[in-house]
């Protein structure tokens, strides 16, 4: 830790961008608070210079521990019992994690006696990806773990790698984030926090499903969880895969279908897959599809089992980094917004990273360089974050640690076209809306009834000016069912009028017409108000040009119901209004990250 004294030396005496390269030496950091903070403010940190070799993120200064080797540690889960099936008949369910401390001298981490200055703060992922296409959970794991163990447990961090139940060398069944898997999450929390060389204080982090499982550990709650950082999480199974009731296609098989293989792997414990998640599984996902919502009106829990942020919200007390691409369209941003708000709202602290990436990390340039047009490409190469390692260790460091100053609690959002700059809360409060109805829009293209194959093309006035759209804009739009239906299925894309570029969508079963998660029965032939709602969006209009609407029955992975294929005729009257939620943002409100090149709108 003391190598971080001689960077805020170098800041001072000479200039930020002098912390290029890697220091180290072992000078005592108690007085680091009288010194200027080791990691600049991300709007001053454009000439910072670091390693881009490798394929992830490296902290600017190296940490002085050497890394001990991996420790196999199974952690029984005596929670899960006869009722749950599975290894609850034979009362051993355990989940399995590899374990990486610092070397610090003095210290045996095997001790059960070990005094203050030898406990360190564990950081953990966890997921159902070892040793089910990826390495297993004792080797470095190049999706994130080697990233975290090279980078922070030189800096005094402990790092554990851990299979959810029915994965890796995890036994019981492969639950899909029910109950069981978060007992057995809990579980592992618990004994990290626990344990002699602990002190006590434990973050999660991880991406996709490994970032869906800090928010289950949240909604568990433990003394000892103190920082998650979710990336492109899931807040809810059922969140991400129905939209205002309509239906990814992997919707109704993501458990079985999809993930209940990682629990079949030809040896006696596939047996354990036999417990009630996974047997609901099948029918779960297909009944949801039909009905759009969470099935609680049948009695069942299956996808209230796997709704995370309520419970996070009353039974979590930490804070909460959340990291989530623009253009993830694997798991959807509406998984952070309006999440992020909300949990300001309920009183924790917060902070947001969200750049024009898909889904993956914001340091990996192997993934943003391949994105297309309309989908990242155009915000590319000011997508990548090589100072993300330092974000991150400046993060853990106050939150595990209660080391060096208090991180600040703001949103860094990037646009379609590249620019950074930084919110005090996202979608920003200080929205402005421009809103249209039909009457100043015109049909260039198609009719009022759209058909599973025809579309409606609908161009609104140009803007006389720049015109930042943020957070999600809206589409009211008054729609007639068939006389032989009792819902129908709208798709509307708003692309950029000059170019046809991408800018964002929405998505809607007509029984959900009020938004939500509780459809209404309709009657064939009945006229809604739709209040589609676009996903989240950050893109510029520039000058001069406009945005155009693309109405179908369905786009992207979305499917209809089997009530919501047959024609849809909308009201292109004052009734039916685009309102466009905008705010107003200077070139000189604008950062560059480092390692880029100034914005050419800005020069």
């Amino acid at each position: 830790m003391g190598s971080r004294l001689v960077s805020i030396f170098l800041v001072s005496i000479f200039s930020i961008s002098t912390l290029s390269g890697c220091f180290g030496n072992e000078n005592n950091t108690n007085d680091i608070e009288n010194y200027r903070h080791w990691l600049p403010d991300v709007e001053d940190r454009s000439d910072m210079i670091y390693k881009d070799d490798d394929v992830f993120s490296r902290v600017s200064i190296n940490g002085t521990y050497e890394i001990d080797e991996v420790r196999s540690i199974f952690v029984p889960v005596p929670t899960i019992t006869l009722t749950d099936g599975g290894a609850g008949i034979t009362g051993d369910a355990e989940v399995h994690l590899g374990l990486w401390l610092p070397i610090i001298e003095g210290c045996d981490m095997e001790s059960q006696e070990l005094i203050d200055e030898c406990r360190v703060p564990i950081i953990a992922e966890i997921g159902p990806y070892y040793n089910d296409g990826d390495v297993d959970a004792l080797t470095p794991a190049d999706r994130l773990g080697r990233f975290l163990i090279e980078n922070l447990v030189p800096h005094g961090f402990g790092i554990a790698q851990i299979s959810v139940f029915g994965t890796g060398e995890s036994n019981h069944c492969m639950d899909l984030m029910g109950y069981d898997e978060q007992e057995g999450i809990h579980a592992a929390v618990e004994y990290l926090g626990k344990s002699s060389f602990s002190n006590g204080a434990v973050g999660i982090i991880g991406k996709s499903y490994d970032g869906s499982t800090p928010w289950e550990a949240a909604a568990m709650g433990s003394e000892y969880l103190k920082t998650i950082v979710p990336m492109s999480g899931l807040i809810g199974a059922h969140d991400l895969m129905w939209r205002n009731g309509s239906m990814e296609a992997r919707g109704a098989i993501m458990h079985n279908g999809v993930y209940g293989s990682f629990g079949l792997d030809g040896n006696l414990e596939d047996s354990q897959n036999a417990c009630e998640g996974y047997l609901e599984g099948y029918y779960a996902g297909p009944a949801a599809y039909l009905s759009g919502d969470n099935l609680a009106w049948t009695g069942s829990d299956y996808w209230r089992e796997r709704s995370f942020l309520d419970r996070a919200l009353e039974n979590y007390n930490g804070s909460v980094y959340i990291i989530h691409g623009m253009q993830d369209w694997n798991v959807d941003p509406h998984m952070a917004f309006p999440t992020h708000n909300i949990l300001i709202n309920a009183g924790f602290e917060v902070k947001g990273l969200y750049g024009q990436w898909g889904h993956d990390y914001p340091d990996r340039e192997g993934g943003h360089s391949g994105l297309s047009s309309g989908r990242g490409a155009e915000a590319f190469p000011h997508t990548l974050r090589w100072d993300w390692a330092d974000d991150l260790l400046e993060w853990f460091d106050y939150y595990l640690k209660n080391e060096g100053p208090k991180p600040r609690l703001i949103a860094e959002i990037q646009d379609n076209i590249g620019s950074w700059r930084v919110e005090t809360s996202y979608p920003p409060e200080d929205q402005e809306w421009l809103n249209y109805d039909m009457n100043f829009c015109t049909v260039i293209s198609g009719g009022e009834t759209v058909t599973p194959t025809s579309s409606l093309i609908i161009e609104c006035p140009k803007f006389n000016e720049e015109v930042r759209i943020v957070g999600t804009p809206i589409f009211h739009v008054e729609a007639s069912i068939s006389p032989l239906s009792t819902s129908g299925h709208l798709f509307v894309e708003m692309v950029q009028s000059s170019n046809g570029m991408h800018l964002g969508h929405a998505v809607m079963d007509l029984r959900f017409f009020d938004g939500g998660k509780e459809g209404q029965v309709l009657n064939p032939g009945q006229t809604v108000l739709a209040k589609m709602e676009f996903f989240g969006m950050d893109v510029i209009i520039p000058e001069g040009d406009g945005v155009q609407l693309i109405i179908t029955q369905t786009g992207e992975d979305y499917i209809p119901s089997p009530v919501s294929t047959l024609p849809v005729t909308l009201g292109l009257g004052a009734s039916t209004i685009l309102g466009l939620s905008t705010v107003n943002r200077a070139c000189s409100e604008l950062f560059l990250p480092p390692m880029q090149q100034p914005y050419p709108q800005c020069n």
